[in-house]
């Protein structure tokens, strides 16, 4: 791999690990998860930065694989992934720093929808990168069962 190339991987990895860290910083008290009450399957607190890292990892390395890609629909693709990291750095802020519960469910909704279409568009330019991005997929529809179910409880 070239020096080029590997620095464009780095880069692609830090986007989105700064999009999170940041969106972190500035939800404030992410430890109040531990006061709500929670639906069944809720995992303890710890678990959350651990999962987003590794999920922040596949989306850089996806988004590596289709920005260094020679496609023409690659424009699409890196747009739709720059609206869904959008989405995500503020479903946190919604979340943690304003207490708006169901505002943040349906913006997580929205997200879904966009991660949704950015897998299409990824596919297209790249079917592995696509694949990469399942997990964050699943994650996030884990996380809107999370996000309602603490909305009706709390």
């Amino acid at each position: 791999m070239k020096l080029r190339s590997k620095s464009a991987l780095i880069i692609s990895i830090l986007i989105p690990l700064a999009v999170g860290s940041l969106s972190a910083l500035f939800s404030g008290n992410m430890s109040s998860y531990s006061m709500f009450e929670k639906p069944a399957f809720s995992p303890p607190g710890f678990i959350f930065p651990i999962v987003w890292t590794v999920l922040y990892i596949l989306m850089g390395i996806s988004s590596y694989l289709v920005y260094t890609s020679n496609s023409p629909y690659k424009p699409n693709a890196v747009l739709l992934y720059g609206i869904q990291l959008f989405f995500n750095f503020f479903w946190s802020i919604i979340f943690f720093g304003l207490d708006l519960y169901l505002f943040a469910f349906i913006w997580l909704i929205a997200l879904i929808f966009i991660i949704i279409s950015m897998i299409k568009q990824f596919y297209i330019v790249s079917p592995t990168a696509a694949y990469l991005q399942i997990p964050y997929l699943i994650w996030c529809i884990f996380a809107a069962y999370l996000n309602f179910y603490i909305f009706l409880l709390n």
